[in-house]
């Protein structure tokens, strides 16, 4: 018997099934599956919660208030800014615990330079590099001696704490940049405050080079497979070193805009952020092994955690409340990562 001949797939089947993957249901579907995606999902669902209790209880839940908004607009930088440089660094590989540290001891330093009469202008650059280089430094011992960020940094942390309390001591310094500089790090444009829109700005930055430069792709082979980059080509040290030195400055920057919003800076400040913007950043999608995660999960990660924390102001709850569910995302991000990273990658 002759071989039964096998017919060509009709020219018109293929077509079919790119429509049904390209349609809403297929774009859903590849929002789905990926970290970045869960959590859009789940924070346009608390906002849209959040806007009805808003409408039905205005007095007792001012949440769409115009003062709870600016209120927002500009607590959410405070972590948001900190965390994209702590997000690029985790994509790499790396953790950086003295973030917080650097955060409180570059807006005390730099405070103290402005007071002893040194221009704000000149101040804020010089301590935005100077954590750079403390945040390189802790690269740098981790990566020549071949010892785990996480505990370098650790001691790091504390001793640049304990470094805040010997330059200054424990009492606050007011900020008394000029009006110009405040107003350019912490006064309104339109709508928005200011620290938002740096939040803004430095997030599409960072996601610009994360996703469609070179640099980018070098992070995330750093991250996902430090052999393998090296074997084309990549220098992992050089491309770890250069996320310390973001994440150390995007804390530093955090810090000065604080510092020009409050108007005054306490040693205290800073405290259990390191911990918040790795919060943050595993909430919004980021791998804690390295290798995968997104600036715009990184970005609504902290706006999540700061809408939890409102609604539990606005509700009068327990501050620990903050504590438990904060601990509870972390756990199910950290899940969620894991099971969205063995269907796709980045």
């Amino acid at each position: 018997m002759a071989p039964e001949k096998t017919m060509p797939a009709s020219p018109t089947a293929r077509p079919s099934r790119i429509r049904k993957r390209t349609g809403l249901k297929g774009q859903l579907d590849r929002l789905l599956a990926t970290p970045a995606g869960n959590i859009l999902i789940a924070f346009g669902i608390i906002q849209l919660l959040c806007i009805i209790a808003g409408l039905l209880y205005p007095e007792s839940f001012r949440y769409l208030s115009s003062s709870n908004i600016a209120i927002m607009l500009k607590a959410i930088p405070t972590l948001g800014i900190l965390a994209l440089g702590v997000g690029l660094l985790m994509i790499s590989g790396e953790f950086d615990l003295s973030v917080g540290s650097i955060y409180a001891f570059t807006a005390v330093v730099c405070s103290m330079a402005v007071a002893a009469g040194l221009s704000a202008w000149v101040a804020a650059p010089l301590m935005i590099a100077a954590g750079a280089m403390i945040s390189v430094a802790n690269g740098l011992i981790s990566l020549r001696f071949a010892l785990p960020s996480f505990i370098v940094s650790l001691g790091a942390m504390l001793f640049w704490k304990g470094m805040i309390f010997l330059v200054h001591g424990a009492q606050s310094i007011r900020f008394e940049g000029s009006e110009g500089f405040r107003n350019m790090l912490s006064g309104s444009l339109g709508p928005l405050e200011m620290p938002f829109v740096w939040f803004l700005i430095l997030t599409f930055l960072f996601h610009l080079v994360l996703r469609h430069h070179a640099f980018g792709n070098h992070i995330f082979a750093v991250g996902g497979n430090r052999d393998a980059a090296t074997a084309n080509g990549v220098n992992p040290m050089k491309v770890k070193l250069a996320c310390f030195a973001l994440a150390g400055a995007c804390a530093a920057f955090s810090g000065i805009i604080s510092a020009a919003r409050v108007g005054s800076v306490t040693p205290a400040q800073g405290g259990g952020l390191e911990l918040q913007a790795i919060a943050a950043c595993v909430i919004g999608g980021v791998a804690l092994t390295g290798g995968r995660g997104s600036m715009i999960g990184v970005f609504l990660g902290a706006a999540l955690i700061y809408t939890i924390q409102d609604v539990l102001l606005l509700l009068r709850a327990p501050g620990f409340y903050l504590d438990i569910f904060v601990g509870a995302l972390i756990v199910m991000a950290a899940i969620a990562n894991q099971l969205v990273g063995g269907r796709v990658g980045r």
